[in-house]
């Protein structure tokens, strides 16, 4: 399935000026599928299939967050504000709404289990609260992202069908620049605070960018996975020493690999990016 999303026949563009060169030919053709990343810091970046199409599946709640985080500030809501959770709001994966059906939880809390857990209905509750898939798509316009794509919620939007609901690893990782290192954030130190405490949290994805990454180093990330073989994971690493580092993976992996082998080319990208911007 996922493998006919979005792909391209022709290679990769060789890198842009300024960029570093960074080839997963050899890692892509060891497990089939087709990857794309990216990796920023301190103006040098490095790319690989970095202006494809990949399905981004639950790697948008992080946006989400940040979409919602921007309202509270705006002042158009609150961090305390209780939604009711009701029956009719579930879909596959509910770990933390599910307990809260017919009670309510607040919109800090859909945004904690939304990014730490990858709550699905927590998701479609806050796309719901904040208007509807337009005023999430119109947060990535305001952020300056004009190509990625908003349209359908969970959780239909982890299947394929063309362009829908894809975004280019290169632009993921401005997104991430923009919200979380820049100087010219539009989100308040509070706000990028939780939103970081959040995907530090996760427990998601310890075969993913946290097993490609030196030990020690701290992985603020946000997992997604598709059915069949989309394989992502986004964020920010914080090396011991040195600047953050911005990683943007997503691997669509052939659909008769396994979910460990589909991880470990995730940690194999981390790596190899790693060390074309010299860690390692």
């Amino acid at each position: 399935m996922a493998l006919g999303a979005c792909t391209r026949a022709t290679p990769p563009a060789a890198p842009e000026p300024g960029g570093i060169d960074l080839d997963l030919s050899a890692l892509e053709a060891r497990h089939g599928g087709r990857l794309g990343v990216s990796v920023l810091t301190e103006g040098k970046r490095a790319d690989w299939r970095g202006d494809e199409r990949f399905l981004y599946c639950s790697t948008f709640k992080m946006y989400l967050a940040a979409a919602t985080l921007l309202r509270v500030q705006a002042g158009q809501e609150r961090l305390d504000r209780a939604i009711p959770v009701t029956q009719a709001d579930m879909i596959a994966h509910a770990p933390v709404t599910a307990p809260a059906v017919g009670s309510t939880l607040t919109i800090e809390q859909l945004m904690k289990g939304a990014v730490e857990v990858s709550d699905n209905p927590a998701a479609n509750i806050l796309i719901r609260e904040m208007g509807g898939l337009d005023a999430l798509r119109a947060f990535y316009r305001g952020i300056g992202d004009e190509t990625t794509r908003v349209d359908r919620l969970e959780p239909e939007l982890n299947r394929a069908d063309g362009d829908k609901d894809t975004i280019q690893p290169a632009q993921s990782a401005r997104n991430i620049e923009r919200l979380i290192l820049s100087e010219a954030s539009p989100l308040e130190s509070a706000s990028k605070r939780l939103l970081l405490e959040w995907m530090v949290a996760s427990p998601t994805g310890q075969a993913r960018l946290k097993a490609g990454v030196p030990s020690g180093w701290t992985v603020a990330n946000k997992t997604g996975t598709g059915g069949g073989g989309p394989v992502n994971d986004i964020g920010v690493v914080y090396p011991i020493e040195g600047a953050p580092i911005i990683m943007a993976v997503y691997f669509h992996a052939t659909p008769d690999s396994t979910d460990a082998q589909r991880e470990a080319v995730i940690a194999d990208a981390a790596r190899l990016a790693l060390k074309a911007l010299g860690h390692g």
